[in-house]
């Protein structure tokens, strides 16, 4: 039997749609799993040490990304906040921070709550999620929490259910690995996937038809899946946690697709756990089937 917590209609504002350096779009995966983490911590510090969060699903409902196209333009522009003077009535440095505001329901895998302790358990989610920041931004209101046991994949619909209407993330790592192996490095294998090829037909009489198509179907995005670390662990002067080894780190860029929770037939598709790979100094959010 698999129990989950559910957060209904997360409303967040400002969240941090910079989820690489190099993509920006939906909140990276570890952004979320960070914040689930930090719930984690402040429940085992209170009536639930014992309590383990293992995996998760992040479903969207909405995402209001802060860009904006003028008439004319060819790119999106960053829709910035003004920043206040400084001492000396200048205007401070001004840096690009991407933004978005977004409604997600969480459904996080849980272990070590009892049937008995499901009330205390939601109320307790309750009264801290509002402490907390969700990728980067601030938690406005949620629905009441709830918990959902189910059978595996045979009671599957019962969680999907809950989540929509919405789209999920699933990770489609395998069509990079495809492409890579073809003889593409893994730049030029992950644009293969997002470019979009335009394609002129003449119809006679001067006429023409024009097509649009991807190199794959689906809603396929590049996501932010974890960080590979480039250096030996250590400590760093002036590191913020002084008693914690250091490194510095890249993030992990790969593909991945959106699509809608009724169509998802086995839980291994639909959440997501973390993973450390000590071997390859790999930090890894995944899903099961894409190991």
């Amino acid at each position: 039997m698999n129990r989950f917590l559910i957060v209904p209609q997360l409303k967040i504002h400002n969240a941090n749609a910079l989820s690489s350096p190099y993509t920006l779009g939906f909140p990276a995966m570890t952004a979320w799993f960070g914040g689930i983490h930090a719930l984690q911590r402040q429940l085992n510090a209170g009536a639930f040490a014992g309590l383990r969060f293992t995996r998760a699903a992040v479903a969207c409902h909405r995402i209001d990304q802060q860009t904006y196209k003028g008439s004319g333009d060819f790119v999106h522009s960053i829709i910035g906040t003004g920043n206040p003077l400084d001492k000396t009535g200048e205007r401070p440095s001004f840096i690009e921070e991407a933004r978005c505001h977004l409604t997600v329901s969480l459904a996080i895998e849980c272990q070590g709550v009892g049937q008995g302790d499901i009330a205390e358990f939601t109320q307790a989610v309750e009264s801290r999620l509002y402490r907390l920041k969700l990728a980067g931004g601030d938690i406005l209101s949620f629905k009441t929490p709830e918990t959902l046991t189910i059978d595996g994949d045979n009671e599957l619909a019962r969680l999907t259910r809950k989540l929509m209407p919405s789209y999920v993330l699933q990770e489609r790592r395998e069509l990079m690995t495809e492409a890579m192996r073809n003889g593409q490095d893994a730049i030029d294998a992950l644009l293969s996937y997002l470019k979009v090829e335009h394609r002129s037909r003449p119809l006679g009489n001067g006429k023409g038809e024009w097509t649009a198509k991807r190199k794959a179907e689906g809603w396929l995005v590049p996501i932010a899946t974890g960080f590979h670390g480039i250096t030996e662990l250590g400590f760093a002067e002036n590191q913020r946690d002084p008693d914690t080894p250091h490194r510095f780190a890249e993030s992990l860029v790969t593909l991945g697709e959106f699509v809608m929770p009724y169509r998802i037939k086995r839980l291994d598709d639909l959440l997501w756990h973390t993973r450390y790979d000590a071997e390859n100094n790999l930090y890894l959010c995944q899903q099961n089937n894409r190991i």
